[in-house]
């Protein structure tokens, strides 16, 4: 049963795999830091019975015509799955695995990374790499940027989530200590607030209000904003002029789900405004990513700090990320639990 794996799992997936000893791995040769060439991946792929794909493998109809009638299972090392054609896994009856929940806690780490980087030391530390610190004198309101946790009982703290799914909730919970009071996020329109997940978050930390609100109530209350809603069309530039616009002087921007849901060009702008709105940035995925090169307008932007899409970038994360792709694929080809599949029925 041949099994292509686009990429070097490390020793605990490898093993997974390797214990069904029914399995031929073919494991795409070239260095670690180099996606799978296209033309291997589809040269190999023919016959196989699954394949386990990164977010740089691109799943169409062109690479699952090449696998054949043999092809039973695409497993992706990713939780998002917006690389993979859903239309064409599904109407080949096909089973899609992904690899969720695993890195929620890594990402709400970044997420309070990114919200200090971005509200204290942003220009800060490009000072510093230029060596340029010795021709600043030091002044009383130098350097400074809004604090993100409160000072007094009686100063309120709003965090708002574009989204507000387990990442939101695991970041959330991180932010609790620093005193936010105030909790607003915003979500797929059509779909009603939770009345009673959120009754429970409220109590749970003792939180003065916890509340669904439309995008410019969101933009115009937040004093640190997380977007952290799935990509896709619906989503697309959802952080645009506009919603800039509505923020906070103060303000934190934080986006650690998909570059497309801020449109860079016009966060460049506002931050670069005399009175910026907001304050300052704080990415890990930029649109267009990995072409973001020096002359990129948020590249320059000193409010901005962009790292380079690593929020899931741990040891553990990234173990746990490998070793359930590889028992999804399993799963699916020995009739075992798929940890995380996709729900293709509507495809088929």
């Amino acid at each position: 049963m041949k099994v292509v794996v686009c990429r070097n799992l490390g020793e605990d997936a490898v093993g997974i795999l390797k214990a069904k000893k029914e399995l031929d791995l073919v494991v795409w040769p070239g260095p670690d830091d180099k996606a799978a060439d296209r033309r291997w991946l589809l040269e190999n792929v023919e016959g196989a019975v699954g394949v386990i794909v990164m977010l740089t493998d691109k799943v169409d109809d062109e690479l699952l015509d090449a696998a054949g009638p043999s092809l039973r299972v695409v497993s992706t090392m990713s939780v998002g799955y917006e690389h993979v054609d859903l239309k064409a896994v599904g109407r080949r009856g096909l089973k899609l695995g992904y690899t969720p929940d695993v890195l929620t806690e890594a990402v709400a780490d970044l997420c309070i990374m990114l919200a200090l980087m971005a509200s204290r030391v942003n220009n800060g530390v490009s000072i510093v790499q230029a060596g340029t610190w010795r021709d600043y004198s030091w002044k009383p309101f130098g350097f400074c940027g809004p604090q993100l946790s409160t000072t007094s009982p009686s100063q309120t703290r709003t965090a708002g989530f574009l989204g507000f799914g387990r990442i939101a909730q695991a970041t959330l919970r991180r932010l609790v200590p620093f005193g936010i009071t105030h909790v607003l996020y915003s979500g797929n329109p059509g779909s009603p607030p939770d009345s009673e997940r959120d009754a429970a978050l409220q109590t749970q930390h003792n939180l003065r209000e916890l509340r669904k609100v439309d995008l410019k109530e969101l933009a115009r209350e937040s004093d640190v904003l997380f977007v952290l809603a799935p990509g896709g069309p619906s989503t697309y530039h959802v952080v645009n002029e506009e919603f800039l616009r509505e923020m906070k002087e103060t303000a934190v921007l934080v986006n650690a789900s998909r570059g497309t849901l801020v449109d860079s060009e016009a966060l460049a702008e506002a931050l670069g405004r005399e009175r910026p709105r907001p304050f300052g940035a704080g990415l890990d995925v930029v649109e267009g990513e990995p072409n973001v090169g020096a002359e990129h307008p948020l590249v320059k932007e000193p409010r901005c700090v962009i790292v380079p899409h690593v929020a899931s970038a741990t040891f553990e994360t990234r173990t746990a990320m490998a070793t359930r792709a590889a028992y999804n694929l399993v799963g699916a080809l020995f009739d075992e639990p798929m940890p995380s599949s996709v729900d293709l029925s509507s495809f088929q």
